[in-house]
């Protein structure tokens, strides 16, 4: 009986009636009685709501309107792998200063070379607005054996010296080391300052001694560097747009592909010929003689 009264007790009629009355259209109710009224929570949501909007608005206002296209030379280098693998990630904030990269000709009549010029806008990292880097280039013949020749060569690189600002040369880096003291036999801790891996390592290159010999983390940085001498000013320099978009990427790997594919082919080709016991060189392989008339 407890239980029944309660359920009668608990139901709302009232509601339920005016329900009824409202669907099956005895009852229409006023604009008075249509309007939500919100209760505690939903009045505090609403306030969070509108000090979320107005917070964002002024976040907006205080946000400048992007001009040009930010970081167009930053998305090239990460882009290009030849480029990206010496992106650090400590470059990355001043390669957005660059604005334009650019190929200069020496004047004729001086020996042949060319300098690329990286022009950067002011920033708080270093004082220069271009860094330059200088490449001699050889196209004379060597008499001695004139078929050698396969082109215009590049003998060597000449870099330039950055005007870092203080505590921001991102090509150096501070260890500090623990070591004892020669005099006393304490412990003492030593602090020294040593290279640093960043992009800006290409304006220093590794000096090439008179004999021509370098180790093999010299020779890999100058071959590196030449790849990059050349890249630069045929391919990406002229189309830096694609290179940006991504486009012109998917070509170069395509057509890397199928360079890759057929060189391999025809390796396989030759080492089943010379793997082939039944194999047989032609007897007239070489050509035949030039007869004199």
């Amino acid at each position: 009986q407890l239980s029944i009264l309660y359920a009668v007790l608990s139901q709302p009629l009232f509601l339920f009636d005016k329900r009824f009355e409202i669907i099956n259209a005895i009852y229409e109710p006023t604009e008075e009685e249509c309007e939500w009224k919100p209760d505690e929570e939903d009045k505090i949501l609403e306030q969070l709501k509108e000090k979320a909007k107005i917070e964002e608005e002024k976040k907006d206002e205080e946000k400048e309107e992007p001009t040009g296209i930010p970081e167009f030379w930053l998305t090239i280098f990460k882009n290009v792998d030849l480029l990206s693998d010496m992106l650090q990630e400590h470059d990355e904030p001043i390669l957005k200063h660059l604005k334009y990269i650019k190929v200069k000709f020496l004047d004729a009549g001086q020996p042949m070379s060319f300098v690329l010029e990286f022009h950067f806008e002011p920033s708080e990292y270093f004082t220069d607005e271009v860094l330059t880097k200088t490449y001699r280039m050889r196209s004379e013949l060597d008499d001695s054996d004139p078929f050698s020749f396969d082109g215009t060569e590049i003998m060597g690189c000449t870099g330039c010296q950055i005007d870092q600002k203080k505590g921001r040369n991102v090509t150096l880096r501070t260890i500090k080391k623990k070591q004892k003291h020669k005099g006393h036999g304490t412990d003492c801790t030593v602090t020294k300052t040593v290279s640093n891996d960043s992009c800006f390592n290409f304006f220093a290159p590794p000096e090439v001694p008179e004999s021509g010999d370098l180790d093999d983390a010299a020779e890999a940085i100058h071959t590196a560097d030449f790849e990059i001498s050349h890249f630069l000013p045929v391919r990406i320099i002229p189309r830096s747009v694609l290179y940006f978009t991504g486009e012109v990427i998917e070509d170069d790997d395509d057509d890397y592909d199928e360079e890759g594919k057929q060189a391999d082919e025809e390796g396989e080709k030759e080492g089943d010929e010379e793997n082939n016991p039944d194999y047989e060189p032609k007897k007239d392989q070489n050509p035949a003689e030039c007869k004199q008339q």
